[in-house]
């Protein structure tokens, strides 16, 4: 699912791309030159116009070359660039799979309240059966019918808006992955944890952290930090603009009719320092590179408290999953208690009814708190930076 999700984000589709830029920046700032070449082209006569006089043609090129440190440093900060679109890819993987498993256990608890819900308009049908009989023979009132038939409505109508947010939630889902079919047929099952599954340690925010280096947004952050650090030392080699190695070749001829000369030139170009422009891109990268060394401390103390709260609200979801299936399991009792009751004619129709819609709330209860506690799970995991198990 996770799969299907990430094949349709433009991350996903322009990567392939992104990288293969990355590498050919890096090949280029491995090789001798530190820019393209340039061609030079000129010519000069003293009798513009005419055939006459003197003239001379000069063609050469320009090579910019390297500064001393300059091509070491630039490989490195293409190699940092490379690790940084690589953990940026995994970090994205990592937030979408987030999306993709709220998405997915919010279908989960509106397709289980649907189900409940169309179970509680059965319910509600057949006591309105039971009750219309013994209207019929004189047992109950005109007015115990209506009640009944009023809970038939009632139950219609909570079906109408299971199916309403249910319908939502499927869209959702459909949005995410692209996929149209969601029938069980077509799915596997989806379990990171449940309520048969030991709780993780109390220690284990810290004996596995994850504000490690493993963890894909620290990952990110700190192929951030590596870069902006190269950024900076670049800029550091970068305080003026690359020497240039001219080679020229040179024809000339003093009047008409003389035979041409042929001369070869030699030269090195090298421009001023930068002056303030240079210390003001080399400021502006040292302090891109204190943020993102900042931001990586920020990151891993985020994860940390993401994970704490991860771990509290799974251990609070399965401590409501225990009590909630005590409570269900007595209103279930009560229900076929009082059920025979009433048709015995020991109990009301409206003590009848009350009883039924404390069995459904219990047993509605009972079922989000075991999809709280599968969804509780798949947010430890989230936190843990573990993406869903295909």
């Amino acid at each position: 699912m996770l799969e299907a999700a990430w094949s349709r984000q433009p991350e996903a589709q322009s990567y392939t791309e992104r990288l293969r830029a990355a590498e050919s920046l890096r090949a280029a700032n491995s090789g001798w030159m530190a820019d393209a070449p340039a061609m030079l082209l000129q010519g000069k006569t003293d009798r513009p116009g005419s055939g006459a006089g003197s003239r001379e043609v000069e063609v050469g090129v320009a090579l910019p070359l390297w500064l001393p440190g300059q091509s070491q440093r630039a490989i490195a900060l293409s190699d940092a660039q490379i690790l940084a679109l690589q953990g940026s890819l995994k970090a994205q993987r990592l937030q979408l799979a987030g999306l993709v498993r709220e998405s997915w256990w919010q279908l989960q608890r509106t397709q289980t309240e649907l189900a409940l819900a169309q179970t509680r308009v059965a319910n509600a049908q057949q006591i309105a059966h039971d009750v219309a009989r013994r209207v019929k023979a004189g047992d109950l009132a005109r007015a115990d019918q209506h009640q009944a038939q009023v809970a038939v409505a009632q139950a219609e109508s909570a079906v109408a808006e299971a199916q309403g947010a249910y319908e939502a939630s499927l869209h959702e889902l459909r949005g995410l992955t692209g996929w149209l079919d969601f029938s069980p047929d077509n799915l596997t099952a989806v379990s990171e944890g449940d309520v048969s599954s030991p709780l993780p340690a109390l220690d284990a925010v810290e004996s596995d952290s994850p504000a490690d280096n493993q963890h894909p947004l620290v990952a990110q952050a700190m192929a951030q930090q590596a870069m902006a650090s190269a950024q900076a030392d670049l800029a550091a080699s970068s305080r003026r603009a690359s020497p240039e190695l001219t080679v020229l070749t040179t024809r000339s001829k003093g009047q008409a009719g003389d035979p041409y000369q042929q001369s070869i030139t030699v030269g090195l170009r090298f421009p001023f320092g930068a002056g303030a422009r240079a210390d003001a891109r080399q400021a502006e990268a040292l302090a891109a590179a204190q943020e993102a060394q900042a931001l990586t401390s920020q990151v891993r103390t985020r994860l940390k408290a993401q994970a704490a709260s991860a771990q509290a609200r799974l251990q609070s979801a399965h401590a409501q999953w225990l009590a909630t299936q005590r409570q269900a399991q007595l209103a279930q009792e009560s229900k076929n208690f009082f059920d025979k009751s009433f048709r015995l004619g020991e109990t009301d129709l409206p003590t009848r009814l009350r009883i039924e819609q404390e069995a459904v709330q219990a047993q509605k209860a009972l079922s989000r708190a075991r999809i709280d506690v599968s969804a509780a799970w798949s947010a430890w995991w989230q936190a843990m930076g573990e993406l869903p198990k295909p």
